[in-house]
């Protein structure tokens, strides 16, 4: 492309998400103080890809007054579960030219519990964060506790959650920067939940970059080594810490506006597919989220042909 339609090019890019923001993003995240009607969701926040925070949707669910630390001692204190462990508390994210995920080991629930009790000490930071379904496959014994999916949710997207998925960790375990195809109902059962947010239409500010996939493995002696993945192709991520930025390396992440909100106890947060998302958490927060395909429309190709043109005029 010449320079003069690609500068052009990059010039509408950069002006884009300060166009959309003005148009469709709201300048803090909306609460609801009840649940919306099916027709309500679907045409106030689904379509136009917007995020909000529910409360008074989780009441009946008796998981809101069951799910103590006693209780799953209790109850599934001795059920193994996967468990990511970390050095630093970060999974799946960019270190040095490499995109490491976590080392995965399967302990009893008690076990974790006592760590975050302080009643123990397991090398590393630990966070039950296994995504797929692991609620259903590795904790049954929760499921009467709660509701198997979130109905009106399910009517309004005409379909039921592909996974439901239990999250218990310490205060240093942390999500890094990043997106999924999924709608995401996110439910808070006791402590709190720190979201970043940046909707989809900051993608020209977003850097990615392509990284050698490995993992962290945990040695006898309780340290961490890093281990390459074997005939895995490299992996686009974002290296961006948007809690402390390089932004000498990433000038153009200056321009981003994230979004910032704290879900709490018994609080519904709606993440709609495709916003980008850092999460932190409150020490031993146990929350639960429902993951709903989204739907690969027409709003599926924009964002596409947003990335495409992303990469296409080096804005990385």
């Amino acid at each position: 492309m010449a320079a003069g339609p690609l500068d052009a090019v990059r010039r509408a890019l950069r002006e884009f998400p300060a166009e959309a923001r003005e148009l469709s993003v709201p300048p803090a995240v909306p609460y609801l103080d009840q649940p919306p009607t099916p027709l309500c969701f679907y045409r106030d926040w689904v379509c136009p890809n917007r995020p909000c925070i529910i409360r008074n949707a989780l009441q009946h669910w008796p998981a809101l007054q069951k799910w103590s630390f006693p209780y799953l001692r209790a109850t599934v204190g001795s059920t193994e579960v996967s468990v990511a462990v970390t050095p630093d508390g970060y999974a799946d994210v960019v270190r040095g030219d490499r995109f490491v995920m976590p080392a995965e080991r399967h302990l009893p629930l008690s076990c974790v519990l006592d760590v975050l009790e302080g009643q123990a000490q397991h090398p590393g930071v630990l966070y039950v964060q296994k995504q797929c379904s692991n609620l259903a496959t590795e904790l049954p014994q929760l499921l009467p506790d709660l509701e198997p999916h979130v109905p009106w949710a399910s009517e309004a997207l005409g379909k039921m959650p592909d996974a439901v998925n239990f999250w218990l960790g310490e205060a240093a375990a942390v999500t890094s920067l990043h997106k999924d195809h999924y709608e995401n109902l996110y439910c808070v059962v006791s402590g709190e939940k720190h979201f970043l947010l940046h909707p989809p239409s900051d993608r020209p500010f977003i850097p990615y970059e392509l990284y050698t996939p490995a993992s962290y493995q945990l040695t006898e002696e309780g340290t961490f080594k890093m281990v390459d993945e074997e005939a895995m192709e490299k992996v686009p991520w974002i290296p961006l810490d948007p809690l402390a930025p390089d932004l000498v390396q990433y000038p153009s992440y200056s321009q981003a506006q994230a979004l910032r909100c704290t879900v709490q106890a018994g609080e519904l947060l709606y993440l709609p597919a495709l916003w980008f998302h850092h999460v932190q958490q409150s020490h031993g927060c146990i929350a639960v989220n429902f993951w709903y395909d989204m739907e690969y429309d027409l709003k599926y190709s924009y964002f596409q042909l947003l990335d495409s043109l992303t990469k296409a005029a080096g804005l990385n």
